[in-house]
């Protein structure tokens, strides 16, 4: 007798698991006299796994046309239109939603770090290609940049922020330390970053070298050269190496999720840079 294939679909794991966080976040429906075709935890999660595979609107409906086990894991009586997703992801999946699934998603697994690495990065508005854009000759002056907070143990995003760049760093730490706190161990953690996030409300014990000014590139500050000691301790011991773990996560993200923002308006590019958290925070 042949033994049953007990493999499933890592797709199928997503959207389950997308699903339920949805669930807890998303009525079933927006009005009681909706349409009643689809719920908006269904709409949610194809939203989600439509960033998840980079398809657009139109190559989501084709896709979940062809995916039996997707379909029946959801519970859809009928494939969502293009036309019904774009307009379910003009409407739902804020910024204040995304993250209160991240939370839930985090907290139902349990995580607490006791040290956090954060670090930026840009998204182009454009999809062409880089070879393209060369021949073209074009100067990429304005993209968006995400802001993420990884932890060093689990390697999930803990925390997320994003802003119209060009831009300094420095002026999203205060948001990304309160964003990572709630799954922080209680009392002492650490905060890893790189140059880019010295600024004045950097904190004594966190792992931030400061950058060296002037002519002779020198620290004059006692404190800041305090924190260059803590740091270059920190190289010695290998804890400020595991810094590139957040760059690892980043690049993870770019490459399996696109390093473009596909969206044509603000606010739908506004949310992109979250939705790529959630959707690795899931996908991890």
């Amino acid at each position: 007798m042949a033994k049953k294939n007990r493999r499933e679909s890592q797709f199928v794991t997503f959207a389950r698991m997308a699903h339920n966080l949805a669930q807890k976040e998303f009525a079933p429906y927006s009005h009681p006299k909706s349409p009643r075709k689809y719920t908006q935890p269904q709409l949610v999660t194809c939203i989600l796994l439509m960033h998840r595979l980079r398809l657009s609107y139109r190559d989501m409906e084709e896709w979940l046309l062809a995916s039996d086990a997707v379909v029946k894991e959801l519970g859809l009586k009928d494939v969502p239109t293009y036309s019904a997703l774009a307009r379910a992801a003009a409407r739902l999946l804020t910024l204040a939603q995304i993250d209160r699934m991240n939370v839930s998603l985090l907290t139902e697994l349990g995580i607490e770090e006791e040290a956090v690495a954060i670090d930026a990065t840009g998204f182009q508005l454009t999809q062409a290609s880089d070879y393209y854009i060369n021949r073209r000759g074009w100067k990429i002056t304005q993209y968006w940049k995400g802001f993420y907070g990884v932890g060093l143990n689990t390697l999930f995003i803990l925390g997320r922020s994003q802003s119209y760049g060009p831009g300094h760093d420095g002026s999203k730490l205060e948001t990304m330390r309160r964003a990572v706190r709630p799954f922080m161990r209680s009392g002492q953690w650490v905060l890893l970053a790189d140059g880019g996030f010295d600024v004045k409300s950097v904190r004594p014990d966190d792992l931030i070298p400061p950058r060296r000014t002037g002519p002779k590139r020198s620290i004059a500050s006692p404190l800041r050269q305090a924190r260059a000691d803590l740091v270059a301790v920190a190289r010695l011991d290998g804890l400020f190496g595991q810094r590139w773990k957040v760059e690892t996560v980043i690049s993870v993200i770019k490459r399996k999720f696109g390093d473009a923002i596909r969206a044509r308006k603000y606010y739908l590019q506004r949310r992109e840079p979250a939705i790529k958290m959630l959707v690795y925070n899931l996908h991890h």
